[in-house]
């Protein structure tokens, strides 16, 4: 009998490249457009394994009711694991496996097309232009050729990242809990403190794990170091920034530019249709009243390539966990 895999917050392009990457495999692919949470945990009954994504809310509760309905490994599509709570996952038994890396190459084209966008306004160009007027008042942009710009967390995406803006003759300033000097030196690129990119630095962009330790780290406090002007830009989790705060930078012009994929309260917008809804999170309303912001929906990941990389490492994790092997995408709790 095939083991049964309920495979939450499908879409159809999920349904489509799962059962594609399912020939190999020939597991009971059960799919549910809602997130997994405590009250929906329960369509897991007589699965084997669920696999989630970004907006899932595996707390200590869920994991319980799941452990109860017989599940016994948690498989992220996704490389973050902050939505789950590992501490619960491990008293519970119940293993937990993500996708390290699905397109690093996918995200940082993302973060580069968020930085030309909103620096030559071809957001703005796009609409105006469909409306017949072809002026080119409020579009002046700059040269990134010779801008400072600061990459915080230099992993798989933010390695890639600093390899695609190299092209643009830009100095690179980088910082990482683990530097990776043979790469700086490599790249001709410097690591340095987080301090001085945020003074240094024309434009921000993070790629770095949510973590307690850098939960909120672009606040107040640390808009305060930055230039006046800064362009940030955040294809990492939206945790990273304090949106409040930002709202604030960019009202008082200390953010001249935010391009945002990820938001700290997205789960109730991002990949759903509410265009014939009343937004009622007043904070992302006025973060899109802004015509220096632009806000994409968690999509920089969103490669043919990425999404095929993505279900067959997360089959394989599967077909592992079954089969009893070493499981090499494991995410194990660290008190």
């Amino acid at each position: 009998m095939a083991y049964k895999i309920a495979v939450y917050d499908a879409k159809p392009y999920d349904e489509a490249v799962f059962n594609k990457a399912n020939e190999k495999y020939g597991f009971e692919l059960i799919f549910h457009k809602e997130h997994l949470d405590t009250n929906n945990a329960i369509l897991a009954s007589e699965c084997d394994a669920v696999c989630i994504f970004v907006n899932a809310n595996a707390n200590a509760t869920a994991i319980k009711k799941l452990k109860q309905l017989g599940v016994n490994l948690i498989a992220l599509r996704c490389a973050g694991f902050n939505n789950v709570d590992l501490k619960a996952a491990a008293e519970e038994g119940i293993r937990v496996v993500r996708v390290p890396e699905y397109s690093p190459h996918a995200i940082a084209e993302h973060t580069l097309a968020l930085m030309l966008s909103l620096n030559r306004k071809v957001h703005r160009a796009f609409l105006r232009t469909r409306d017949g007027n072809f002026s080119l008042h409020g579009f002046l942009g700059f040269d990134m050729n010779g801008k400072t710009i600061g990459v915080i967390g230099t992993g798989r995406i933010g390695k890639t990242v600093v390899q695609v803006l190299k092209g643009f003759g830009m100095d690179i300033l980088a910082y990482d809990v683990y530097p990776d000097h043979a790469f700086a030196e490599k790249e001709g690129i410097t690591y340095t403190t987080l301090d001085e990119i945020y003074a240094k630095s024309d434009i921000i962009t993070l790629h770095c794990p949510l973590t307690k330790e850098t939960e909120y780290m672009i606040c107040d406090t640390s808009l305060a170091k930055m230039k006046d002007g800064v362009m940030i830009i955040n294809t990492g989790r939206g945790k990273l920034i304090h949106t409040k705060h930002l709202i604030d930078g960019l009202i008082s012009r200390k953010v001249g530019y935010a391009g945002l994929d990820v938001y700290e309260e997205e789960g109730n917008y991002f990949y759903e249709d509410r265009s014939d809804s009343i937004m009622t999170d007043d904070v992302l309303a006025r973060l899109l009243s802004f015509n220096n912001v632009i806000v994409t929906s968690h999509q920089a990941f969103f490669t043919q390539e990425a999404m095929s990389n993505i279900a067959n490492t997360t089959l394989n994790n599967i077909s592992d966990f079954f089969a009893g092997k070493t499981l090499v995408n494991e995410v194990v709790f660290k008190p």
